[in-house]
């Protein structure tokens, strides 16, 4: 009703919603801000001698050679961002997991503030970095903090729950879930130990479904990355594309995700989400097809177009899929799992694709890649079944 004043809770929710954006906007910035500067920077270090670079620079050669990758600066330089990259997400991997089961038995508040000044100090740093080395310190420094995106999640998957605790467990739960090896093995961390061991793990068909979303994350992560990381070769390679006309690639792509984030995924029912997630992927499988044989530039926007409603949708649904599962007390731990997953198939991924690519040449790494985009919808239909038990 008009007069209608909104409850406690309706502002809370909102007054926490707002914080949560600011962070992650925050975190995004700071993310997207240097991939179009980064061959810029890497160029610059190039000539500075710095050991740490040179030490690097000497793992992408072996690389490069061991590939077949041509000696070239434009190819050397996404080949040593794209090593930059894997370096992110492994520590993302390693500290996403750890992050969320702390703000389990610490609180959201307090981890999220530590993450975000965390962020904010390796801005500072890449700011005032005149070595290499430093400026590869403020990128570990971001991405053992980048954790705080899975605790974001966390913080909005709690609203819905008044009672939830702010300090989830207690001594003796803390000491059945907080064995390193359920936090930092990657077994460990398909089978969601570090849930299972709780007092109160969830039932074993919501377990069982867990995992499979886990699965689903981690092998469309680990294709996806792969080929949007090998965009870069194939639009130099094949159209000549400048540093400036990748940029605006890239730019096309983030504005039509933002548009179909907005208009459509938000909008998207939970009990529709798996649905439409298996309509996203099966429209990749053509995507990326019609990139890997993309001839002309239109062909190629329409491809990217039907990529970036996919690169909208599935992330975002499965992760809000994955947040019903679990306690309140449990939130942190299951979204620092799913994003450690995400982490460690964005550290495989590009290794992964680029060596396809160079061995394969790029119409056989996408087309092959493409075909692999089956795996995680047959999980998808074990999901089903599950859910029909």
């Amino acid at each position: 009703m008009a007069g209608e004043k909104s409850s406690p809770d309706d502002t809370h929710s909102s007054r926490v919603i707002r914080v949560v954006f600011l962070a992650l906007l925050l975190d995004l910035l700071g993310f997207t801000l240097i991939l179009p500067l980064l061959p810029s920077i890497l160029d610059h270090y190039s000539k500075t001698g710095d050991s740490v670079y040179l030490s690097l620079q000497s793992v992408v050669d072996w690389f490069r050679g061991s590939v077949g990758i041509p000696l070239e600066r434009k190819y050397t330089s996404v080949l040593f961002g794209g090593l930059i990259g894997s370096l992110y997400s492994l520590l993302q991997f390693i500290s996403a997991p750890v992050i969320g089961a702390a703000s389990d038995q610490y609180g959201r508040r307090p981890l999220l503030l530590l993450t975000t000044v965390g962020l904010i100090f390796s801005y500072i740093l890449w700011a005032v970095s005149h070595s290499f080395s430093v400026f590869l310190l403020s990128r570990v420094v971001g991405g053992i903090c980048k954790g705080n995106v899975s605790l974001c999640t966390a913080v909005v998957a709690d609203l819905p729950c008044p009672k939830a605790r702010n300090r989830g467990m207690d001594t003796a739960e803390l000491k059945g879930i907080q064995k390193i090896g359920d936090l930092l093995n990657p077994v460990a961390l398909f089978n969601f130990s570090a849930v299972t061991r709780t007092k109160e793990p969830p039932a074993k068909e919501r377990m069982r479904n867990l995992k499979v979303l886990g699965l689903v994350y981690f092998t469309y992560l680990f294709l996806f990355s792969g080929l949007e990381f090998t965009l870069s070769f194939l639009t130099h390679q094949r159209f000549q594309f400048s540093s400036m006309q990748q940029g605006k690639m890239f730019f096309f792509i983030g504005i039509t995700m933002a548009a179909f984030q907005g208009g459509y995924a938000r909008r998207i029912q939970p009990a529709q989400q798996i649905r439409t997630v298996r309509m996203a992927i099966l429209l990749l499988i053509p995507a990326f097809i019609l990139i890997g044989i993309a001839w002309n530039l239109i062909l190629l926007y329409i491809s990217l177009l039907l990529y970036s409603f996919a690169a909208a949708i599935v992330v975002p649904c499965l992760s809000a899929q994955v947040s019903g599962h679990g306690t309140a007390s449990q939130k942190g731990t299951v979204m620092g799992i799913l994003r450690s997953l995400g982490a460690l198939a964005r550290a495989l991924g590009p290794v992964v694709a680029s060596s396809v690519y160079w061995l394969a040449g790029a119409e056989m790494c996408f087309i092959i890649s493409s075909a692999f985009f089956i795996a995680p919808l047959i999980l998808l239909s074990r999901l089903e079944e599950h859910k029909e038990d």
